[in-house]
């Protein structure tokens, strides 16, 4: 601080004594007053020890007093010395009152006049239209849309109409092993068991579905939703030999086929919200999609069926209770076609998840369903006059069978590495095995895993199952396991050449396959939409590897290669009457790619190709013509959404 700061502190602070000191003088000080007896001096105070410090020590100079006023003049006072500046506890004069003028002014609602929790907008969701935030347009699904259920239906605040359409383009060239007909071939000098093994399939599905929806869904379950969803299929594949794709000889070795499946049809009520975060039970009564656990392993389908579900502890706890009566499929759509009778076929499961459990970021779930099969007493053909139901396997007897599964599935992470991991154990009893016609226990298990880990864009994945197979086929336990309706996810899902295709298992049954379409199982069956489960099978056993590229936002490589094998061949070589037949399945390599214009789901391409080099296994089982060394699927795949 300057000295000449301080000297006008300092007599601050000693004004009001003066004031008291000078009473003849009015209470006004002057300059006089202020200085008298002081030093005038305008320069920085000394620091200690220095020069100036022990000048200082000298007698100071007292400044000289100024000349009086001239006569008629006032004394300056302390006010005309410090402008702009006040004497604690003087004023001049009060500044001019403040005038609000506000003519029509209503007084402000009290308070309480105002919810705790939400202030109401009327019409909120047209709010930014009215506003030009937003361009509400019929056809358009990314700004606020009535018929996407983005604004409710007029007149009402709740209720909200929702529709989609769906358009699936696929075009597969692919090749597997196809055999000869018996009685005639179209292609002459085809006198060996395989002919030519190339093949065409083209699909085109629209489906469109409408819902609606009672409920702010934003932040809660819906209370009421009504939703249908219709799939329309046009389908033509072509293949080289007859009696593939038609029963009678006569016919062409290739189709055109179309089909109208009813997908989706049910009611969802909401029963009740058991805490103020929402967590809910709702009931759901109809044809409605279910995967009964993270990958699909075991029946994920859309079938007629009841559902009560919801969830506790803000949603770290979420259960299903559902039973489920199949509807037939239709043979070359796999659509739902309900113009059949209903099959005698019953699905129930109870399963409950867990988030964070064993570890943070890891959802667990523990799951228990039974199949209760009585189809036993009936004959199937589909439409292409193929039996069905019993599968022309072994004693060619119609099966009834009961069979539960425990099982324990989790997905999430632990640390850095990603992990989705599957256990099943079944057990039951099938009234009639394929191979012996009595009563037979069926003791068979599940596992499979898919350790990955992320490095920026990359993602590095590991992935392993292991069904059991049927070590003996003549004794009265079943140890092959198979699924209800499988759908998996894993491995390469449907890119997977493996996975995608079917193999025909010729020589050891009639309409038989190896595999089902997109199903990862050896099971044997006549067709994984129609036909029955099969316990007398040799497993499968696959082990690999991939990868996830991240190229960019809308572009995403995939890459798989796996090792296919039987876990064991016992029925094989009861069903073939062959000594010995060796494991090993071979290789499936395959790669594909997804992409996404402007980064959204409404147009999403795919194209893949896979090939299977055959190990000893395979040659053994499916010998060709001109024995070809690999196999291909390539899948060209253009789904839009609006």
């Amino acid at each position: 601080m300057r000295a000449g700061s301080l000297l006008a502190l300092t007599a601050f602070a000693a004004l009001a004594g003066q004031a008291q000191a000078a009473p003849e003088r009015g209470g006004s000080l002057t300059i006089e007053d202020i200085l008298d007896g002081r030093v005038v001096d305008s320069g920085a105070a000394p620091a200690p020890g220095s020069a100036s410090d022990a000048a200082a020590q000298e007698p100071a100079t007292v400044a000289q007093p100024e000349p009086p006023p001239a006569d008629g003049e006032p004394a300056p006072t302390i006010d005309d010395i410090l402008e702009g500046r006040r004497v604690p506890g003087r004023q001049k004069d009060l500044p001019p009152p403040v005038v609000q003028d506000n003519p029509g002014a209503v007084r402000a609602p009290p308070p309480e006049a105002f919810p705790k929790d939400e202030v109401p907008i009327p019409d909120r969701w047209r709010l930014a239209g009215a506003l030009g935030v937003t361009k509400p347009r019929w056809f358009d699904p990314y700004n606020q849309n009535f018929l996407k259920g983005d604004i409710p239906i007029k007149g009402t605040h709740d209720w909200f109409v929702a529709l989609s359409g769906i358009s699936d383009t696929v075009v597969e060239p692919r090749s597997f092993p196809i055999p000869v007909g018996v009685q005639t071939t179209s292609r002459p000098g085809s006198l060996d068991v395989f002919g030519n093994n190339t093949s065409l399939v083209m699909a085109q599905t629209f489906i469109a579905s409408a819902a609606l929806i009672k409920g702010s869904t934003a932040y809660k379950p819906p209370d009421l939703e009504f939703r249908v969803a219709l799939a329309f299929q046009h389908n033509y594949v072509d293949v080289p030999e007859r009696r593939v794709l038609f029963v009678e000889p006569s016919r062409k070795s290739h189709r055109n086929d179309s089909f109208l499946g009813v997908q989706e049809l049910f009611v969802d009520y909401h029963l009740r919200n058991v805490s103020d975060r929402y967590d809910f039970d709702s009931l759901r009564v109809g044809i409605q999609p279910f995967s009964s656990e993270f990958r699909g392993f075991l029946f994920q389908d859309n079938q007629l069926g009841v559902r009560l579900f919801g969830n506790r502890d803000n949603n770290r706890f979420q259960y299903n209770l559902a039973a489920f009566w199949r509807i037939e499929k239709d043979t070359n759509s796999g659509l739902n076609d309900v113009t059949q009778d209903l099959r005698d076929d019953y699905v129930f499961i109870g399963s409950l998840y867990r988030q964070d459990l064993p570890f943070p970021g890891l959802t667990s779930q523990v799951m228990v369903a039974h199949n209760r099969n009585r189809e036993g007493d009936e004959i199937y053909v589909d439409k292409n006059g193929f039996p069905q139901r019993p599968a022309l396997l072994g004693s060619l007897r119609g099966r009834d069978y009961d069979v539960t599964y425990l099982g324990y599935n989790a997905d999430g992470r632990i640390g850095r590495i990603n992990l989705t991991a599957s256990a099943f154990y079944a057990f039951g009893e099938n009234r009639n095995s394929i191979l012996t016609d009595r009563k037979a226990k069926i003791r068979s298990y599940f596992v499979a895993a898919e350790p990955s880990i992320d490095f920026s864009w990359v993602r590095l994945r590991l992935q392993g199952l292991y069904a059991s197979g049927d070590k003996d086929p003549y004794d009265n336990k079943e140890t092959g396991f198979d699924a209800i309706f499988e759908n998996p996810q894993f491995a390469g899902s449907d890119t997977s050449y493996w996975i995608r295709q079917t193999i025909p298992f010729a020589g050891g049954g009639r309409v038989i396959s190896v595999n089902g379409r997109n199903g990862v199982l050896n099971s044997l069956r006549s067709s994984k939409e129609e036909g029955q489960s099969n316990f007398n099978n040799p497993g499968t056993v696959l082990l690999g590897g991939g990868a996830d590229f991240d190229v960019t936002p809308e572009l995403r490589v995939s890459a798989n290669l796996n090792h296919i094998s039987f876990s064991n061949t016992a029925v094989l070589q009861a069903l073939r009457q062959e000594g010995s037949i060796p494991k090993s399945l071979g290789w499936d390599a395959s790669v594909s790619t997804i992409w996404r214009p402007h980064m959204s789901q409404n147009l999403v391409f795919r194209a893949s190709a896979a090939a299977f080099d055959p190990g000893k296994g395979f040659n053994d089982l499916f010998e060709n013509r001109d024995r070809d060394k690999r196999y291909y699927s390539i899948l060209l795949n253009a789904v839009l959404t609006f």
